[in-house]
């Protein structure tokens, strides 16, 4: 029976719980079943634990409010990022959390490589997974996510949307605004550079 992830579903238990085994394999999943729920219980104790901690926290309150950023990724990125204002920009920050490429160059040859992967490893996965839900919410991370997905593919469009989030809530701690503030200024800045008069 192949299912994925759907198998990680009521739905997915059930079915899994149907079928007809030996009885000796019968056994061991009846076991590992167990053990699912049991570890599931476990989890689920330990997630309302970050929300409580995350609720009391103003500054995670603060990030939560953009789209796809639960409590888990909120509390990480306040905890690690720390003092937004010590990043002098969004390329700082990337770099910190190892998502900027590797650079081999030599004379006037400049070959970028894969992520460099030396700054914290949790940020870099929470940021990815939480693009994956701020994407299909967000117009303008959508647009940006399937332009990545056309030029790159997606495994690198993954990790652009991720860099993308983290840099957007770098900028959320850094002036203290909540997501809709953040649109606000980032529409009235489009606009202003739109009006700008070319050279």
């Amino acid at each position: 029976m192949r299912r994925g992830s759907k198998l990680w579903s009521q739905a997915g238990q059930e079915a899994l719980q149907e079928l007809v085994l030996p009885l000796h394999t019968q056994a061991r999943r009846n076991e590992l079943l167990g053990l699912y729920r049991h570890l599931q219980r476990k989890i689920e104790v330990l997630d309302r634990g970050v929300a409580e901690v995350a609720e009391q926290r103003p500054l995670s309150r603060l990030l939560m409010t953009h789209p796809g950023v639960g409590p888990i990724t909120a509390l990480a990125t306040e905890v690690y990022v720390g003092d937004a204002r010590r990043f002098p920009d969004g390329k700082a920050l990337s770099s910190y959390v190892g998502m900027i490429p590797a650079e081999n160059s030599s004379g006037e040859k400049r070959r970028l490589g894969a992520l460099t992967k030396q700054g914290n490893a949790l940020l870099r996965y929470l940021w990815r997974e939480a693009a994956g839900q701020a994407v299909p919410q967000d117009e303008e991370l959508k647009r940006f996510y399937r332009r990545k997905l056309a030029q790159k593919g997606l495994g690198k469009a993954k990790v652009a949307a991720g860099r993308k989030l983290g840099i957007r809530l770098w900028i959320m701690l850094r002036d203290q605004v909540e997501y809709h503030e953040f649109c606000r200024r980032r529409r009235q800045c489009g606009e202003a550079h739109a009006e700008r008069p070319a050279n």
